[in-house]
């Protein structure tokens, strides 16, 4: 391209370019480039012409060429597509007309801060620095599928798709899908995605956060974040999601932090994950409009309070060796009792271990009698009726004080009638001296003996009486000795 083919803005921006000085355009610090389409030649650079400093622009002997252009409107198509380019891309406060085309491209750095452009398209792009895309305006999409970045990606306070226009095609307005990001991903200050968010199958050595951002797509997908492996954190503390964050598969060592955060799929699912990792930190969200499914998740812990979960659980699988913050069991057991899979044991066995290993064994218990419950509850009438026994006499062996007060309860029953109405002696020169107490332990108790069953006999209505304590005797020491057992076997 000739120099003389130029207009003065783009004469500006070649003679600049191979000293690596800056050329701005623009009226004021800040200028916001929104208004871009109605800024006139005195600055406006064509693509093509920046297209061609990039690729086989001038050189100066000692310097580093660099593109550094601030608030210029750029018209047509910038098509760098399987481009090399060894000097870095400064596009700050621009306004482009077209769509920027990076297939394939291979570049040192990218910056296009405060930019608005209607798409960008980088698919298997390769930078050897940081991509910087901070507060830009996207009126489409970002698509950076297979993209490979050596440093950061910053994407603090952008604007991703217009309201209902990326959600109507369900199509993705950020496409990270099996990127490769060496350092963090930076999405947070005020970041905004109306549509489809996609960072299926990414891998982000560092830190991923999504502080104060909002994902819009009600009524469809968020975030699809399957298979996404994580350096480190998950930030997204604040976030508000309407729409499903969808996450099977992923790995997130440290905290998946969504503290503060609000999260609204009404009729549909809110979250769905299946995460290894360190943490899942729910304080102080607002309660989940929609339904949770966490099976198969694997936490050291899971922080969140009982008011934050939804209606609908789905938790089977879900394994935490700690759970807070600390709560009586009986408001976690609420949840439990939400999950659409119905009863499922397994819920139930890890919050009780939870609770023992920050030594409530109370609540433990209180959860195991739950559980035994509720599975009572799918078993046929004739399981039932023994079941009910079994609660009601020592609580499935959860609560054996229960056995105590049945037991003194019939004692004194017995004690009290036989004190009153003596049976008679079997062999009066031979019985020992009558004592209703141990009389009624001989009928209470089968294995001890005290040698007042044998010796006296009572007739009539006591001694049907005696055949009720007999049974119930009987029917108490079973019933003692299996909750017990499973007590036990449960410890």
């Amino acid at each position: 391209m000739e120099i003389s083919d130029l207009s003065d803005a783009e004469r500006q921006v070649w003679e600049a370019f191979p000293l690596g000085r800056s050329v701005d355009f623009r009226e004021r610090h800040r200028e916001p480039a929104d208004s871009g389409a109605d800024w006139g030649p005195e600055r406006t650079v064509r693509a093509e012409v920046l297209r061609a400093l990039l690729i086989d622009g001038p050189r100066q002997e000692g310097e580093t060429p660099v593109l550094r252009l601030h608030g210029a409107r750029i018209t047509g198509k910038l098509d760098l597509e399987y481009a090399e380019v060894a000097g870095a891309i400064h596009l700050w406060s621009c306004y482009f007309d077209g769509e920027l085309d990076l297939y394939g491209a291979q570049l040192r750095q990218l910056n296009l801060g405060w930019s608005v452009f209607p798409d960008l398209y980088g698919t298997g792009l390769r930078i050897d620095g940081s991509l910087r895309m901070t507060g830009v305006r996207v009126r489409r999409a970002v698509r950076l599928g297979g993209a490979r970045i050596a440093g950061a990606v910053f994407l603090d306070g952008a604007q991703l798709g217009e309201q209902g226009l990326a959600a109507a095609f369900d199509e993705p307005v950020l496409a990270l899908n099996r990127a490769t990001i060496d350092g963090d991903l930076h999405a947070d200050d005020g970041f905004t995605a109306h549509g489809l968010v996609r960072l299926a199958g990414a891998v982000v050595a560092g830190t991923i956060t999504f502080n104060d951002a909002v994902l819009s797509n009600p009524g469809s997908t968020a975030l699809q974040a399957g298979n996404l492996s994580a350096g480190d954190d998950l930030h997204a503390m604040r976030l508000t999601a309407y729409g499903r964050l969808n996450l099977p598969g992923a790995r997130i060592p440290g905290q998946f932090n969504l503290e503060g955060a609000r999260l609204s799929n009404p009729g549909g699912m809110a979250l769905r994950a299946s995460i290894t990792g360190g943490t899942l930190w729910l304080d102080q969200a607002a309660p989940v409009e929609g339904t949770v499914t966490l099976r198969g998740c694997q936490f050291d812990l899971l922080y969140i309070a009982p008011e934050t979960w939804p209606d609908q659980v789905r938790l089977d699988g879900l394994t935490y060796t700690r759970l807070g913050p600390h709560e009586p069991a009986e408001r976690r057991l609420q949840v439990l009792e939400r999950d659409t899979e119905g009863y499922v044991p397994f819920a139930y066995e890890q919050l009780a271990a939870a609770y023992r290993r920050v030594g409530d064994d109370a609540a433990a218990r209180t959860v195991q009698l739950a559980k035994q419950r509720r599975h009572r509850t799918t078993l046929p009438w004739y399981a039932k009726a023994w079941g009910y026994l079994q609660d009601a006499t020592v609580g499935y062996g959860f609560r054996p004080t229960r056995a105590a007060v049945w037991l003194f309860s019939l004692l004194l029953a017995g004690s009290v009638t036989y004190a009153v109405r003596e049976p008679a002696a079997l062999k009066p020169k031979e019985a020992a001296e009558f004592n209703p107490v141990f009389y009624t332990l001989d009928l209470l108790l089968p294995i001890i003996d005290f040698g007042q069953e044998h010796a006296y006999a009572s007739r009539g209505a006591y001694q049907w009486f005696g055949y009720a304590l007999v049974i119930m005797g009987w029917t108490l020491a079973t019933t003692i000795a299996a909750g017990v057992t499973r007590s036990i076997s449960r410890q």
